[in-house]
């Protein structure tokens, strides 16, 4: 995935409340896109032969956003140095001895206007730092008019990719509402503004492709629209309105492998984007539930293991000790079907559903262990920032540290069932392959590449469960295996760890 916004200079990189259009009572200021104003203008519905009375209206309200930044680079060693070549080379930017230098650079992308007396939104990532070491100097907002006016950060919130900034106006200034993005349908012609490259006010037209797509990101907020309307870098933190003349969505991001546009551009939901906007234009930082567990997609063939229908719930990976998954009794293998007795399906993920409940409140989660269901309530926390989690759920290292002499690995009738051969995980084994001490089971000795386990696991993995059931031998995952094989199932489960990246589950089909 590539956000839809352009950086130069020497960063070199490269988008609750029932409506935000605020306005001063003392000034007769309407939204461009008041019903009223924007009906006569709009293309007749389903066959529109031109878009531009609408957009002559919605376009005074979407601006440009730049921003200036101090990049700190380290400067490579001179490898010269110290040879009757060290002066000579010192002068090409080799020298310095590695001491780090100052750079500028910029970034563009686009925004709008949601009230007469000048907030504006966009993409965090539009006015963010975009690469380490950078400090954001300043931030300039460009009217249509090519009237420039210095930015106030008023607040951001990086999880959901948001951000309001806020300029001062003399006069009151043009504006447009968020609508109502829940009644978008596959379908529906839609219209993009923005500043794609840098190059002005920029408008492209399409139809919404998909609605709840998810692009595979990790975190609560993986719910976009999709559309085909061209958007490219440049265009992040942009709207994209429907033939009403409303903001569904704030372009975000595209799937490119080349940087340009090919048709497939995604937008942040309106309806989604309304309460949190509201809370940063507040000065207010979003709290946001938190379980406190690490989580996956029921995909087809962790169903198969399970026996459960496809796309029914996500299945617990990892319990945070002391968290308040853990406090509820929640363990790893449990499949959560329902929260607060609304489904989880790829549409709503369980990350979304927690994340929307109150820090402090009481959820109900709806569970399916060894086959069976049944409920459990838990206590929210309050959701620790990105760089928070990254830190809790560490990253892990490839190295295979497994020791050479692979005379302990058991390649019992269960483990060849599967491709591979196990055998048990000891301390010593455990320290070389770096994986923490509390972690129980078997470790991948080998693999058989023609085997679907050739495809997914590598030696040094540790299996720690089997289908929900602990192992510690060959002999228990072969028991486990036969009994998945006489049952019918396709597949078995595995509770994998991969050096200290947190634990997660597999499912490896039986030979």
């Amino acid at each position: 995935m590539r956000y839809a916004y352009a950086l130069t200079g020497a960063l070199l990189l490269g988008g609750t409340a029932a409506s935000l259009a605020l306005q001063n009572p003392a000034t007769a200021q309407i939204a461009q896109n008041e019903p009223g104003a924007i009906s006569a203008a709009a293309p007749r519905a389903g066959a529109p032969m031109s878009f531009a009375d609408m957009v002559a209206k919605l376009q005074p309200a979407v601006v440009n956003i730049s921003t200036t930044q101090k990049v700190t680079v380290q400067q490579q060693a001179n490898p010269f140095a110290g040879t009757p070549f060290g002066d000579l080379f010192g002068q090409f930017g080799g020298g310095g001895g590695g001491a780090p230098v100052t750079r500028e650079g910029q970034s563009l992308g686009s925004g709008f206007l949601i009230s007469a007396d000048g907030y504006v939104v966009t993409n965090n990532h539009v006015i963010a730092p975009a690469a380490k070491g950078a400090t954001v100097e300043s931030i300039t907002v460009t009217l249509q008019d090519r009237k420039e006016y210095k930015a106030k950060l008023i607040g951001r919130d990086p999880t959901s990719d948001l951000a309001v900034l806020k300029i001062t106006s003399p006069t009151p200034l043009p504006f447009v509402k968020l609508g109502d993005s829940t009644r978008a349908r596959v379908g529906d012609w839609v219209v993009a503004i923005g500043q794609p490259f840098g190059l002005g006010g920029t408008v492209t037209a399409g139809i919404v492709s998909a609605v709840h797509r998810s692009t595979g990101q990790p975190g609560p907020f993986d719910t976009f629209i999709q559309t085909d309307a061209a958007i490219n870098q440049g265009n992040s933190g942009g709207p994209m309105f429907n033939l009403n003349g409303e903001v569904i969505g704030i372009n975000s991001q595209i799937y490119s492998q080349s940087g340009g546009n090919i048709g497939i551009g995604f937008a942040i939901p309106a309806t989604e984007a309304k309460p949190i906007l509201a809370t940063l234009m507040k000065g207010e930082s979003v709290k946001r539930g938190y379980l406190g567990v690490g989580i996956q997609r029921v995909n087809d063939d962790i169903a198969g293991a399970l026996g459960l229908p496809k796309d029914q719930g996500e299945i617990i990976g990892r319990v945070e000790p002391g968290g308040p998954g853990a406090k509820a009794g929640l363990r790893s293998g449990d499949v959560v079907v329902a929260i607060n007795g609304e489904a989880v399906t790829p549409d709503r993920t369980l990350s979304s559903l927690v994340a929307n409940a109150a820090p402090g409140s009481t959820i109900k989660l709806d569970i399916i262990r060894d086959g069976k269901r049944q409920s459990v309530n838990a206590v929210v926390s309050t959701r620790p920032s990105d760089d928070q989690l990254k830190v809790l759920n560490g990253e892990g290292e490839d190295d295979d540290g497994l020791p050479d002499d692979d005379s302990g690995a058991q390649a019992t009738p269960g483990s060849s069932s599967l491709g591979i051969s196990v055998q048990p995980l000891t301390p010593q084994i455990a320290r070389s392959i770096g994986v923490d001490s509390t972690v129980q089971g078997v470790v991948v000795a080998g693999v058989d590449p023609s085997s679907d386990a050739g495809q997914k696991l590598k030696r040094g993995d540790v299996i720690s469960s089997v289908n929900s059931q602990p192992v510690r031998t060959g002999a228990d995952v072969a028991r486990i295996v036969a009994a998945a094989k006489a049952a019918g199932r396709p597949s078995v489960l595995l509770n994998l760890t991969r050096g200290r990246q947190t634990s997660g589950f597999l499912a490896v089909k039986i030979k």
